[in-house]
Formats: C-alpha cells, sequence, structure tokens
C-alpha cells in the first residue's frame, strides 16, 4: 500500500489516493457519467447507481458540461439531493471546454468568458454551491496560455472551484501551464484525465512520465475497459443490445476495426486475458482489465462507468482482486506478455505495486 492511501475504508474496503500533489483524497475507484448518468440512464436509475457507489465508498464522481448536452450534470446533481447526501463527504469533478451544444463562437474552448460563464452553468444545472475540480477538457491552441491560467484560477479565487486540472494534455502543456502559473504565484493544474487500459497505454505511461516526475502530477483515468472491448463480449462479434450495436453513430468505426487484422489480434489477446481472468483468479475479464490499471502508481483514481447496479458491484470487485495481483508478479507478467504492448522505459524500475 502506498504511503498515499489510506488504511481500508469501512465501505466495502474502499482505498483513497491523494489527486496528484493536493491533499484531496479520491475514491481509488470512481463513477463517471459519460454516455450513461443522464443520458443512456434513466434519472431513477442514476440515482440509485450514485447511491450504490457512496455506499461502497466511493467518493468521487465525474461529469462534463459537454456529457448528454449538461444533463449528465443534472442527473447526478438531481441525485445528490436526492440522497440527502453531505456535500463536504463527495469529490465532484465537471470538465469544461465542449460546451452543450451552443452554436455562438464563445460557447466553447478555453477563454476566459467560456470558462467562467461555463462554470456558472454547470454549477446552476448540478444545484451544487461548488465544484471540487473543474478541468479543462482539452487544450485550446487559439487562447493564450496565461489567459488558460488566469481564467482557472478565477474560478478558484471566487470559490466556483477547489482545484483545476486539465484532460488528455500533452505533457509539454501541462508544463507550461504549470511553470505560468507558478511564474505568476497562481495555483497550477494537478491532474489530468487521460484514457488508460490494457489496450491503451501510452499517453499515462509514457507520454506524461516527465510531469509525473517534476509535479507529481495525478490521473483521473477514463476507459479502463477500453470501450467495452476488455469485458470480453466482443470475443464472438458484436452482439446486439452492446455499446457497438447500439450507438453506430459514435461507435460504428470501432465496429468495424474488430474486423481487421489488428482488431483480429486484440480480440485474441482479450480471450487469452479471459481465460486467465476466469482460471486464475475467478474473476470476470472486466474485474481483471480493471484491477490491473489500478497497479499503476501514477493512477489517482479510475472512473467507472455504469448502467446498472449489476455492473457497478461487479466493476467494485477490482478491489478485491487488485491485491491477488500485488501479491503475484508472475501473473502480472504472464499477462504483459500476453499483452506485449508495455511502452519502451515504462516505470524505469519504479515497483508496479503502489
Amino acid at each position: 500500500m502506498s504511503s498515499k492511501e489510506s488504511p481500508k475504508y469501512d465501505r466495502k474496503n474502499m482505498l483513497f489516493r491523494q489527486l496528484g500533489p493536493s491533499g484531496l483524497r479520491v475514491s481509488l475507484l470512481s463513477l463517471g457519467g459519460w454516455l450513461t448518468l443522464g443520458g443512456s440512464v434513466s434519472y431513477d436509475l442514476t440515482q440509485e447507481i450514485i447511491s450504490a457507489a457512496y455506499k461502497a465508498g466511493i467518493n468521487t464522481f465525474d461529469t462534463a458540461e459537454v456529457y448528454s448536452n449538461g444533463e449528465s450534470e443534472r442527473a447526478m446533481g438531481k441525485a445528490i439531493a436526492n440522497l440527502n447526501l453531505e456535500r463536504s463527504s463527495l469529490v465532484l469533478i465537471t470538465k469544461i471546454y465542449f460546451g452543450c451544444g451552443g452554436t455562438d463562437p464563445n460557447a466553447t474552448g478555453l477563454s476566459r468568458k467560456h470558462v467562467i460563464e461555463a462554470a456558472d452553468q454547470s454549477l446552476k444545472r448540478a444545484g451544487v454551491g461548488y465544484w471540487d475540480v473543474i478541468l479543462a477538457h482539452q487544450p485550446d491552441p487559439n487562447v493564450p496560455m496565461e489567459e488558460v491560467v488566469r481564467a482557472f484560477n478565477r474560478l478558484i479565487e471566487s470559490d466556483r472551484c477547489y482545484y483545476w486540472g486539465t484532460s488528455s494534455w500533452s505533457a509539454e502543456a501541462i508544463s507550461e501551464a504549470t511553470q505560468i502559473a507558478n511564474r505568476l504565484n497562481l495555483i497550477p493544474p494537478i491532474a489530468d484525465q487521460p484514457q488508460y487500459s490494457m489496450l491503451h497505454r501510452t499517453t499515462l505511461e509514457s507520454g506524461l512520465l516527465s510531469v509525473f516526475e517534476k509535479f507529481n502530477y495525478g490521473t483521473t483515468i477514463w476507459s479502463p475497459l477500453n470501450f467495452g472491448i476488455l469485458t470480453g463480449k466482443y470475443n464472438e462479434g458484436v452482439p446486439e443490445g452492446s455499446r457497438f450495436d447500439t450507438n453506430k453513430n459514435f461507435f460504428g468505426s470501432k465496429a468495424e476495426w474488430l474486423t481487421s487484422a489488428e482488431g483480429k489480434e486484440t480480440i485474441g489477446k482479450v480471450r487469452a486475458l479471459t481465460k486467465v481472468a476466469e482460471e486464475k483468479l475467478k474473476c470476470k475479464m472486466a474485474t481483471l482489465a480493471i484491477a490491473w490499471t489500478l497497479l499503476n502508481p501514477h493512477l489517482s483514481t479510475c472512473i467507472l462507468g455504469a448502467s446498472s447496479i449489476a455492473q457497478l458491484e461487479e466493476n467494485l470487485k477490482a478491489l478485491e482482486v487488485l491485491p491477488k495481483l500485488q501479491e503475484d508478479p508472475k501473473l502480472v507478467q504472464e499477462i504483459e506478455e500476453i499483452l506485449k504492448n508495455k511502452p519502451e522505459g515504462w516505470n524505469k524500475g519504479r515497483p508496479i505495486n503502489p
């Protein structure tokens, strides 16, 4: 267990890590709203899922202004209010950049105008007094970095949020923002939200290494199941009712990719990993995939997506699989031999266990 992790939590033994260099403690597993909460999932079920997550020890909930054009923020806030959850016990994260479908030229981006107005609008939608963390959802090459840094600092100074961070930023952009903040005696960003999974490793394990080393930067990773591929449900094709089937406008290219040479090779790996999960760990493939991400010492929290209570409960079992992986380096190496995609130079000799 890392020095940054709390003792086991009394609700399902949840673990906590600090978010980057800050003192903010986030649950090792968190719940996100992309495509589900306020989108494909009803308000009533959203409330049930958030309640179950909170009871299981999850204190961190992630959304964005663009998710379902603001409905995710609204659904999350409504559930929190209806459940009478103590606001101080929650870490609420949203993201700003893409807007909510507006066509005005200032309805997107990271200009001071959009950042501040978007924050006000998101607070109103969610019905909360502040966000714990607001992330810049992607870099904005059209806005000077000093303006971006000052805009997010204004959010903190005005108590719209306590911390700010980035999402899908390069190490170079993060370094620039941090250096500007330090030069101006302002608050720098504390964490990025990169995609990370067994099948998507380069950004976190290689691309961001410099900011981990320089700034102790944190991460709130998304898509640990690689859009569902790591659940194993696509091992025999695209099943009816699956995400690739019902969201063809968004995932159509991925469904086609499954039949390509690269896709077939990837599915072969997932089949082999599924066998490891079921035979050696007695768990589902999805549970193994999530637990594997938690081995990374630079991961602050892994964002789960859930459209049912059963799915959430299955994903939470990753906390039971994690210590088994930590205690069995030979099994971890067996997984690496199946994946064959570890970035060169990864970890630079650091222990893989958090």
